[in-house]
């Protein structure tokens, strides 16, 4: 199941019902400090009941306890479904055929909470379209017996191919009962459900997401669970492997100590038999198996003695580790939370940490929600994943969906602004990073300067404007202004061919955006810029061979091999390559003809001023 919208209903700051919608792949919570965006991430945790998070009962909207209300909500509504379900014995069956699906065909469940009390919630139900009629209103609350006894007065026996299942009486019984008379109910998943029907309940939730929130303010130190708990269950795992050598050595132990004791007892009751009489040889405790580890650097220096950025960046690392084990070998998808990932790093470490997230959030069965009020993050967000909170006219928190007005709004109000250099543009050519930039300026310099093609970037007035992607925030605030200064503006992508499918079908989506907007969207045929780099000349500068395909990660290969960070690959070596070169590493055939990728390009994209 997928994790479609989370509705908070007098939960803190939100008054009435609130509803947010979560995208499919990454959702940016935004907005300015104390607006309201965490609120959503730890109304979250407290649905799912992640660790350490629990309801308090300050988090009742105090404006509605002073009006009276003594309760509040979290629900949370999925899609995705199972196409089927081992509810009874061995048959199968699904949530629509149940009928558990909200008015608009999700799977909703709603957590209520007592203003009075704190912890766990007061109520679970499930939110679903449900027969009002008297008889068919409980059957996921009848245990088999009754269900077989209400199935043969109403004569549907013949209908039950198995009667040892539920879930075919209950079929058969509404099938008998059409047309039936749905309506809105709460159905609770204690009352509303029979013993069988409990373990209905329990095998639902086993379909539900795995949530995990990784907070701004967690501490940061080789003590903290979230630190230790990895390496324990490594521990435990090697434990399990042993456990029979174990048992074996305890066993032995004990019989050792016993033989000890036994013989102690009878030299004492040669001297006091009633005192020996009276004590009986036992272990208090099994023995503990107990071992303390930490993750030591350089010098043996360990994790609470390095800087706040690297602790924190381990520990989100630590929190990812733990949060899959979880799932490791199911369908169930993983939603990771993580409040203002900026916190405590460098801006280096900020982008790359988002652009990391945003890979994850690329894979299948993962899920991110981030919040974060730092520019150059939020405008990294895809815009279909943006979430504005600000407040309304009477001060209370609102959550705008993203549209040309929001994303106005947002950008303004959180600074995200387009890069320098849009004054003199004449043009615009929209890429992910630096080395983007790098690419494109001496491509285009090294092919003018032999004559090749007719201008340089530099001399057409084409500004290429790192965005970090394309469809996000940024993107969308630089070809705003692009627009509004009448300026022509295209689009230039790694096509990450031979990577990750997710990735590259998000490219496409990034494509057909783009196309529908009337714009240029180019890409390359090999995986990656990296990938037009020369092999010998690589080999000439550093002294390393490096052997790579035009599908394989060229970046992390040359990298590796030189001893350097692969995205300083380009800027290290691509100033060195000559026309010649560039032309000989961008050649293909198209249908017997040789033709040049690159020159095609830096044509194309010259072309855009002309």
């Amino acid at each position: 199941m997928r994790l479609k919208s989370v509705k908070l209903t007098n939960f803190r700051g939100y008054q009435g019902t609130t509803i947010i919608p979560i995208d499919e792949a990454m959702t940016g919570i935004v907005g300015r400090n104390d607006f309201g965006k965490s609120t959503i991430l730890e109304a979250l945790a407290i649905f799912f009941e992640a660790e350490g998070a629990k309801a308090d009962k300050n988090d009742m909207n105090c404006f509605r306890l002073a009006e009276g209300e003594n309760q509040f909500e979290v629900a949370c509504e999925f899609d995705e479904l199972p196409k089927s379900l081992v509810l009874d014995e061995n048959a199968e069956t699904t949530l629509q055929e149940e009928l558990l699906l909200n008015s608009d065909g999700y799977f909703e469940v709603v957590k209520t909470f007592k203003a009075t009390t704190s912890g766990k919630p007061d109520k679970t139900f499930i939110r679903c379209q449900h027969p009002s009629d008297e008889g068919l209103n409980n059957l996921l609350g009848l245990k088999i017996a009754d269900l077989k006894k209400l199935g043969k007065e109403r004569d549907v026996e013949d209908a039950v191919a198995d009667k040892r299942v539920a879930s075919q009486w209950r079929q058969a019984i509404r099938t008998a009962a059409q047309p039936l008379n749905l309506s809105e109910a709460l159905l609770d998943v204690d009352k509303g459900l029979s013993t069988e029907g409990k373990s209905v309940w329990g095998k639902i939730q086993d379909q539900l997401p795995t949530f995990a929130l990784f907070k701004a303010d967690r501490e940061s130190s080789d003590g903290d669970a979230e630190a230790k708990n990895p390496l324990q269950q490594a521990v435990k795992e090697a434990q399990s492997a042993l456990q029979a050598q174990i048992t074996a050595l305890e066993e032995q132990i004990e019989q050792s100590v016993l033989d000890v004791a036994g013989r102690t007892l009878d030299k004492l009751r040669e001297m006091a038999p009633e005192l020996a009489n009276e004590l009986t040889p036992r272990f208090k405790d099994k023995p503990r198996w107990t071992f303390s580890f930490t993750l030591d650097g350089e010098n043996g220096i360990p994790i609470n003695k390095r800087g706040s950025g690297v602790r924190r960046l381990i520990l989100l690392n630590f929190f990812r580790a733990e949060a899959e084990k979880v799932v490791a070998g199911s369908q169930r998808k993983v939603i990771y939370a993580i409040e203002e990932p900026e916190t405590s790093q460098h801006p280096n470490y900020q982008i790359m940490l988002m652009k990391a997230l945003l890979d994850l959030a690329n894979q299948h069965n993962r899920q991110i929600l981030v919040t974060t009020h730092v520019p150059a993050l939020a405008g990294l967000i895809p815009i279909e994943g943006v979430r504005y909170v600000t407040k309304n006219d009477d001060g209370l928190p609102i959550v705008k969906m993203p549209s040309d007005d929001v994303l106005k709004e947002a950008a303004e109000s959180l600074g995200v602004l387009p890069e320098t250099g849009m004054e003199r543009a004449k043009g615009v050519v929209l890429v992910e990073g630096k080395s983007d930039v790098t690419f494109l300026r001496h491509a285009t310099k090294s092919l003018k300067d032999a004559g090749h093609i007719h201008a340089s970037l530099e001399e057409a007035g084409i500004v290429p404007l790192q965005t970090g992607g394309s469809g996000n925030v940024k993107h969308w605030v630089t070809h705003k202004l692009a627009d509004d200064l009448g300026l022509p503006w295209c689009v230039f992508l790694d096509s990450d061919i031979g990577g990750s499918p997710e990735q590259v079908k998000s490219i496409l989506k990034r494509k057909s955006e783009v196309e529908a907007q009337g714009r240029a969207f180019y890409s390359t045929r090999k995986r990656e810029i990296e990938n037009y780099l020369c092999p010998e000349l690589i080999k000439v500068e550093s002294g390393q061979e490096v052997t790579y395909t035009d599908t394989c990660d060229a970046k992390k290969i040359i990298g590796n091999a030189v001893g350097m960070k692969p995205d300083d690959v380009i800027d290290r070596f691509w100033p060195l390559m000559t026309a010649e070169k560039i032309i000989e590493r961008s050649k293909y055939d198209d249908a017997g003809d040789e033709r040049y990728e690159l020159v095609e390009l830096s044509q194309q994209i010259i072309a855009l001023v002309e």
